[in-house]
């Protein structure tokens, strides 16, 4: 994470599922329908600050002491969805996966180990009582994976440049029927075409998240803080759902080659996005 000027900027995108009302048992439900009623409703770069501002203390905290009543809120088709943010689930989610991105001296200086065990302890209880937990968005740092794009279409994307303070935004949207749908083919037939490894592995664990959810829900791939690493320039011509689809179908058409030009520019595109990461 970053601060750019007074814009926070993690560089991150996020994958989200709003549910429909009737997806939520009282007296969740409930609290859902009364805050979507509320119409103000906070925004990532809020949650953004509030989880900057628990770093800040000695020791910091890394996962918030209490879960959000948070959500993002969106109307599909006249219906009421929700996307709550649990953060302090996602915080723990986060926290497991530190490990392997810093080397110890360095996450022991951002997060202490007593810290550390702490958190881990305090999820581990948690998860005894919650074993069917998980949260309606995922994250990813520095880039978006290839299985995300599979479940959008290009005619689904969203960009709107951004003017003055105000932050581009890029992002698809699609019911869960079609998401599930797209996925579930492009599995079939990259198992058919190639062998299994991380990219048919990741397909597998994006489609069992989904089947979690109320099939009426809405699937949002959200670029979020990756507009701040992309040009104008460069996101006007983004088409990466659009590569990932034609890679795929050329896929199931024997035709080698287009797929591997369609997946070289999706490659392309995103590996000079993570080598932004280690530039000063």
């Amino acid at each position: 994470m970053a601060v750019v000027s007074s814009v926070l900027v993690p560089y991150a995108s996020y994958l989200r599922v709003y549910e429909p009302l009737a997806a939520f048992p009282e007296p969740e439900r409930g609290h859902w329908q009364s805050y979507a009623e509320r119409g103000h409703t906070p925004g990532a770069q809020d949650e953004l600050r509030r989880a900057l501002a628990d770093l800040v203390p000695t020791p910091p905290v890394p996962v918030p002491v209490h879960e959000s009543g948070d959500a993002f809120v969106a109307e599909v088709d006249g219906v009421v969805c929700v996307c709550p943010w649990r953060t302090r689930l996602r915080g723990w989610q986060a926290l497991e996966g530190l490990a392997g991105q810093f080397p110890e001296p360095v996450l022991d200086a951002l997060l202490p180990p007593v810290v550390r065990r702490q958190a881990e302890a305090d999820y581990e209880h948690w998860r005894e009582r919650n074993p069917d937990a998980r949260p309606w968005i995922l994250t990813s740092v520095w880039h978006i994976p290839v299985s995300w794009f599979t479940v959008f279409s290009d005619e689904e994307r969203e960009y709107a440049p951004g003017e003055g303070a105000t932050a581009p935004v890029l992002r698809y949207r699609t019911p869960m029927v079609q998401a599930r749908r797209r996925l579930a083919r492009a599995l079939r037939t990259l198992r058919d075409r190639i062998d299994e490894g991380p990219l048919t592995e990741g397909l597998v664990d994006v489609g069992r998240w989904l089947e979690e959810f109320h099939p009426r829900s809405l699937v949002e791939l959200d670029y979020g803080g990756l507009v701040h690493a992309l040009s104008q320039d460069s996101l006007e011509a983004d088409r990466s759902a659009a590569d990932v689809a034609e890679g795929i179908a050329a896929l199931r058409a024997g035709d080698d080659t287009g797929a591997e030009e369609a997946y070289g520019r999706f490659t392309e595109r995103w590996r000079a996005v993570k080598e932004r990461r280690m530039a000063n």
